[in-house]
């Protein structure tokens, strides 16, 4: 989800970028003994709470990675749910530590608001649902239509574009938070509701008849989805970037959950590295040598937490796509540990 300019020149406003350099956030992580992670309010399969207030997703799993690799313990992560418009202001405040919460890396965010995404985690798209009755089979087709949409977001520029650049004529229906949004759309108030494809998967499967309702098949925007740290310390940049590359790695060198033991006594000078066996690359950053063999251990690599939260024998049922590893025709890659 794209941050509006309206939303940029506030952020400028309250100083965000001029206060975002706050160093030693490791140290006050260990201090308090746990990581505040920023999330949304609940999307399945990336951030989202169950009956008894435990959180998953692709994205919570990044904060329960961090903190293994800090703890060797993945439970030491709080969570604060934060809405579009709460969520720069927090991490800028130091109220989070990390916000992995459905954001889409742009330049103006990079450069503007004092913060620095760490990758992206998930590669994404705006797309556009609508109920399966109406007969839509295409964006081209919603001339006309009233959309729900996000504030606090371009979502609405990009809709915007898309509409004008096809002559269509549509009218926008707006709401300050997401849950809002797709209520709106469940009570007829609009025909169509867009936002990130990702998204738009999560939450029809929330839908009492997901099969009732379509996505269609145009993706009209670029949305890489990653976390995010404020700006002006390198170390805990690099403690979360290099988490986020371990993952993947890991994924590349068939490194998972189950086999990691076994793993320690392979052959391969790759797995011997990234596992600690051989060489430190955990005390330039601030982390014992092991720190990657406990995160693989506690959280497997991306694309069991893929699979696990996503993946296509879910109930959000994602494939791969551009998000399978550089190996395998997707876009996801890691520099190398050595």
């Amino acid at each position: 989800m794209q941050k509006t300019l309206v939303t940029i020149a506030v952020a400028a406003s309250l100083g965000l970028g001029a206060t975002a350099a706050q160093a030693a956030t490791l140290d006050d992580v260990k201090a308090k003994d746990y990581v505040q992670c920023g999330v949304t309010g609940g999307v399945p399969g990336f951030s989202a709470p169950d009956a008894n207030n435990v959180w998953s997703g692709l994205e919570v799993d990044f904060c329960r990675a961090v903190a293994a690799a800090i703890f060797n313990d993945a439970e030491k992560v709080r969570y604060t749910p934060l809405t579009s418009q709460e969520r720069f202001a927090a991490l800028s405040a130091g109220e989070i530590d990390i916000l992995s919460r459905t954001t889409t890396w742009t330049m103006s965010r990079d450069t503007d608001l004092g913060i620095s995404f760490i990758g992206t985690m998930y590669y994404d798209g705006q797309g556009f649902m609508v109920r399966k009755a109406d007969g839509i089979a295409s964006a081209l087709d919603l001339s006309g239509a009233a959309i729900c949409i996000e504030s606090g977001t371009t979502t609405e520029l990009n809709a915007a574009d898309y509409f004008a650049a096809n002559n269509l004529e549509f009218n926008t229906v707006v709401f300050v938070d997401q849950d809002e949004v797709v209520k709106a759309y469940e009570d007829g108030r609009c025909d169509v509701y867009t936002t990130d494809g990702s998204a738009l998967a999560a939450e029809r499967s929330k839908f009492a008849v997901p099969d009732d309702h379509i996505i269609l098949p145009e993706i009209v925007s670029k949305e890489p989805l990653g976390p995010v740290v404020r700006q002006g310390d390198d170390q805990w940049f690099k403690i979360n970037r290099w988490v986020y590359y371990a993952l993947l790695e890991a994924e590349e060198l068939g490194v998972t959950q189950a086999n990691v033991d076994e793993m320690l006594g392979s052959d391969n000078p790759a797995i011997k590295r990234l596992l600690g066996v051989e060489g430190d690359f955990g005390t330039p950053i601030g982390l014992t040598k092991d720190w990657a063999y406990q995160v693989i251990k506690l959280i497997g690599n991306y694309g069991e937490s893929f699979d696990r939260n996503v993946g296509p024998s879910t109930d959000i049922g994602l494939e791969r796509g551009l998000n399978a590893l550089w190996t395998n025709g997707g876009l996801q890659y890691a520099p190398p540990i050595r």
